[in-house]
């Protein structure tokens, strides 16, 4: 069998950093949001005497091996479900830009979960679901799920919102990826002076570091920072064309999160 999963980026319309946990990880409170950029996982699997977990896909930025969250997802769906021996490949159409605070990573594994789970004829439900996702990031639970939710905790912790649709543009600096452990240990090693002009506390932590985004704030000063970076989203607008700039104009709010495209039965 041949699926086809489409896997919509998220951005932050508020991020607040509680505090810091016992495990290392700070508590949030934020409002994610899935916009209408996607990836695209095909995802076949087929019998076979050993398991085998192949990766490819339309991008040079991210490894096709058990470095990728796909592979790692693929991987505890296979020990949560005692499968037997499959070849399993996956294919991923990369739309979302890598490291770029529009949980790519997350999404594209969160969708991998959600594609071998319908294969194999759903032997986990979706609270099931939830506790891999949990296990493997911070924001897999908010992407299988999508549309508008206050997230808490690690970000795994979800609160139904009131949907509400509006158009958004993207725009990320071509050459600067910032990492969520970076954004973070920003965040704590910084004097928290100045913290509440942004609705991003990781847009406050990383700014003064980089040209780049303070550009982009500087030409539109209501565009906020999309989680730990380094993607700006803007609100009903659209940003110009910029020298050294990824942009996205023309994108909405949509109100689901992972969910199949197609299905075949391949001869």
């Amino acid at each position: 069998m041949v699926i086809k999963i489409q896997c919509p980026a998220k951005i932050n319309l508020t991020l607040k950093v509680t505090g810091k946990r016992p495990d290392g990880f700070h508590n949030i409170e934020s409002i994610m949001q899935t916009i209408s950029l996607y990836d695209y996982l095909t995802i076949s699997a087929v019998p076979s005497e050993k398991f085998e977990i192949k990766l490819s896909g339309t991008s040079k930025e991210i490894p096709y091996n058990e470095k990728n969250l796909v592979y790692k997802a693929a991987m505890l769906f296979i020990e949560q479900t005692n499968l037997t021996p499959h070849k399993i490949d996956i294919f991923i159409e990369k739309n979302i830009p890598v490291a770029a605070g529009l949980a790519g990573g997350s999404t594209d594994a969160a969708g991998t979960l959600y594609g071998l789970n319908k294969i194999f004829a759903n032997p986990l439900s979706q609270k099931e679901l939830h506790e891999l996702c949990a296990k493997l990031g911070s924001d897999l639970n908010f992407c299988l799920e999508g549309g508008r939710q206050m997230t808490r905790g690690r970000g795994e912790i979800l609160e139904e919102l009131p949907f509400e649709e509006f158009s958004l543009s993207l725009i990320k600096p071509e050459k600067l990826g910032i990492s969520a452990k970076e954004a973070y240990t920003k965040f704590a090693a910084k004097e928290k002076i100045g913290r509440e002009a942004f609705v991003n506390d990781l847009e406050w932590a990383v700014i003064d570091d980089y040209k780049e985004l303070q550009t982009i704030k500087q030409l539109y000063p209501d565009s906020i920072m999309s989680g730990s970076g380094s993607t700006y989203y803007i609100i009903g607008k659209e940003f110009e064309p910029l020298e050294g700039y990824w942009l996205q104009n023309g994108l909405k709010s949509v109100p689901f999160g992972i969910k199949e495209v197609t299905k075949e039965v391949r001869q």
